[in-house]
């Protein structure tokens, strides 16, 4: 792998790797760490709760969420179990300005290793339930604009059209990208 990790910056709706599937990390190296840190900076220097590799243009199955209770760090995570169902506003780093109520399960159980490649079951409900989900998602190239009803699909294809028109999140302005409280 020859990412250079001092240079990830977020991709937003439109770049490609965003809609790829993500492959699966069959051995854990010093430069899947790397990754797995600069992730964290990048979004804690967004004031996002949760981040993918896709999302840094990586199509590898990483990801990072701190909800204020600790960094997870996890590789290949994949939820065995679901349970119970809660509505959440969602925003997304990659879709600045965009949120929507998502209805998401309410507990569930990952499997994932960590960076030094241990193996992890993590239950986790509410908040931190709607982050695992949410970034799994991104794994599988699905995002939160996929769960838009028809009732919200007008009235987000404004803002979509005009982040087809920029290559990075940073390029939008802080206004633009701070409108919704769970950014992930």
């Amino acid at each position: 792998m020859s990412t250079n990790v001092t240079t990830l910056r977020i991709k937003v709706l439109g770049d490609p790797v965003l809609r790829k599937q993500a492959q699966a990390v069959k051995r854990i190296t010093d430069t899947h760490r790397q990754i797995l840190s600069q992730m964290a900076r990048l979004m804690y220097d967004a004031q996002g709760i949760g981040l993918a590799a896709p999302q840094v243009g990586i199509s590898q199955a990483i990801i990072v969420a701190d909800i204020g209770s600790g960094l997870y760090k996890l590789v290949n995570p994949r939820i065995v179990k679901k349970s119970g169902s809660q509505a959440i506003e969602e925003g997304c780093l990659s879709v600045p300005g965009i949120c929507l109520k998502i209805k998401r399960a309410k507990r569930i159980v990952v499997e994932a290793q960590d960076e030094f490649a241990n193996s992890l079951v993590i239950e986790a409900e509410d908040l931190l339930a709607t982050v695992f989900q949410h970034e799994i998602d991104h794994l599988k190239g699905k995002m939160i604009v996929d769960y838009a009803s028809l009732w919200d699909k007008p009235k987000i294809k404004k803002k979509l059209k005009e982040l087809k028109r920029v290559s990075d999140a940073e390029e939008l302005c802080e206004s633009k990208t701070k409108s919704c409280k769970l950014q992930l």
